[in-house]
């Protein structure tokens, strides 16, 4: 007897033209709503300004035009600056939090102890820990550390949140076979917890950029996003103060979509982890 095998099922793609066109709807309200932001700062610059030598919030084109004007000459060595601390921080911290997170699931007795580290770090008052800081270290070491600490609970909680939810199943056949937690750990829970540390390492980066230039206010450096908002504002530069701002928001953005586009390659099997 001949079996017929079914005929392959297939799958319908919708054409480019309306996958574009089904992208642009979803972008049209969050462009018409940036747009109009834009619009709004203009104006309430413009009417705020009007009649004072020195107005609190610039016209828009007034900080693109201090932006432009000061050009990568300035910008430069104060990004560069801040993203060194940053990129330091951001991998010290999360290399720290996943690996407390790790020892924390082979030994729950201590997870409790490790969850209270996380929070004493972010709850730690940035204006009474930084001046502490900067007296016990030197160089650049107490910049990284505040960073560190931005970054340190956030990956910690996600990262023991994508461990713990590790298919149980799996777990058991892994035990079946004479495996202990450190086998399950790395067989089992690192794979299941994928999608969760790459969604803290996407916090991370704009938290560890925030971190850095905070730091700078308490110590400044002979460079640096923060250092740069000091002089201005003690010059009374408002427009290039709103454009440091403007670009520090841009490079918290930057990293935050690259670390995205990274976590996209390399984990597209996994389901979308929403932060």
């Amino acid at each position: 007897m001949t079996s017929v095998l079914p005929a392959p099922t297939l799958i319908d793609t919708p054409p480019m033209g309306d996958r574009l066109g089904a992208t642009l709807r979803r972008m049209t309200p969050a462009a018409i709503g940036f747009a109009s932001l834009l619009i709004i700062w203009e104006v309430v610059g413009r009417v705020t300004s009007s009649g004072r030598p020195i107005p609190l919030i610039p016209p828009l084109t007034e900080v693109i035009t201090a932006v432009l004007d000061d050009g990568w000459a300035y910008y430069g060595p104060n990004i560069s600056t801040t993203l060194g601390y940053a990129l330091a921080g951001w991998v010290i911290g999360n290399v720290l939090a996943i690996a407390a997170a790790g020892i924390a699931v082979l030994f729950p007795r201590i997870e409790g102890l490790m969850l209270q580290l996380g929070v004493t770090t972010y709850c730690l008052p940035l204006v009474a820990i930084a001046p502490i800081l900067f007296v016990v270290y030197t160089g650049n070491t107490p910049y990284i550390v505040i960073s560190v600490i931005f970054v340190f609970f956030t990956t910690l909680v996600l990262t023991l949140s994508g461990l713990r939810s590790a298919d149980s199943t799996s777990l058991d056949l892994v035990r079946a076979y004479g495996g202990g937690r450190l086998e399950g750990l790395r067989r089992v829970r690192i794979v299941a917890a994928l999608p969760s540390v790459f969604a803290a390492l996407k916090v991370a980066a704009p938290a560890a950029v925030l971190g850095a230039v905070l730091a700078e206010f308490f110590q400044p450096a002979d460079s640096g996003l923060g250092v740069g908002i000091i002089r201005s504002q003690q010059q009374l530069e408002i427009a290039r103060t709103w454009g440091i701002a403007v670009v520090t928001t841009l490079l918290g953005a930057s990293v935050y979509l690259f670390t995205a586009l990274v976590a996209r390659f390399a984990v597209p099997w996994a389901p979308k982890v929403e932060v």
